[in-house]
C-alpha cells in the first residue's frame, strides 16, 4: 500500500511523480497529494520549489531565497505545513490515491507529510512517494512492512497505482 521510488539524482523523481499524477488525473482518478515543480531563476541563484496540490489548484512555494552564497536549508517549513494542510483536506474529501512528492528530512524527523501518509494508510488509501538515499533508512523504519520499492519508470509506477487502487476498492 506504500509504493516508493529511490531518488538517485537531484530533481530526477519530481518529473516521474508528476507524469504519474498527470496520467492518473487524465483517467479521472481522484487524487490527493502534491507534486513538486522547480522554477529556475537564473545561473547565480537556486531554483524556487513549488508544490502543486493535486486535489485543487493551489500552488504553494516551499523554498526561501537565502541569497546566492547561502548553503543552509532553503525549505520554508511554514509553506510545507500549509501544503500538508491542503493535502490533508483533499484526502478527507475522498481520494483513491495519495501522492507525496517525497519523504524527505521533515518526514524523517516526524513532520511534514508523515501524518497525512499515516492517515491515508489507516483509511486504506494507497500512497506513492519518493525518497532519497539519505532518508531511506528512516523511511523504511517508518513504513515497516508496508513499503514496496518500485522501478523508477512512469509506466510501472502508474500500473502499481492502478492495481493498488483497484485492490483497495475491492477490499
Amino acid at each position: 500500500m506504500l509504493g516508493y521510488v529511490v531518488a538517485r539524482r537531484r530533481g530526477e523523481v519530481d518529473g516521474l511523480i508528476r507524469a504519474v499524477a498527470e496520467r492518473l488525473q487524465a483517467e479521472g482518478m481522484p487524487l490527493a497529494g502534491a507534486i513538486q515543480t522547480n522554477v529556475e531563476t537564473g545561473p547565480l541563484s537556486k531554483c524556487h520549489m513549488d508544490l502543486q496540490v493535486l486535489s485543487g489548484d493551489a500552488v504553494v512555494r516551499i523554498s526561501q531565497n537565502l541569497g546566492t552564497l547561502s548553503r543552509g536549508c532553503r525549505l520554508d517549513a511554514d509553506g510545507l505545513e500549509r501544503a500538508v494542510g491542503l493535502v490533508g483536506a483533499g484526502l478527507e474529501r475522498g481520494a483513491a490515491l495519495l501522492i507525496v512528492n517525497k519523504f524527505g528530512k521533515q518526514e524523517a524527523d516526524g513532520r511534514g507529510f508523515r501524518p497525512v501518509i499515516a492517515e491515508a494508510l489507516a483509511a486504506g488509501v494507497p500512497v506513492l512517494t519518493a525518497v532519497n538515499a539519505a532518508n531511506l533508512d528512516a523511511f523504511l523504519t517508518y513504513a515497516e512492512d508496508l513499503a514496496e520499492e518500485l522501478p523508477d519508470e512512469v509506466g510501472a509506477m502508474t500500473e502499481w497505482c492502478r492495481a493498488r487502487v483497484a485492490a483497495a476498492a475491492e477490499g
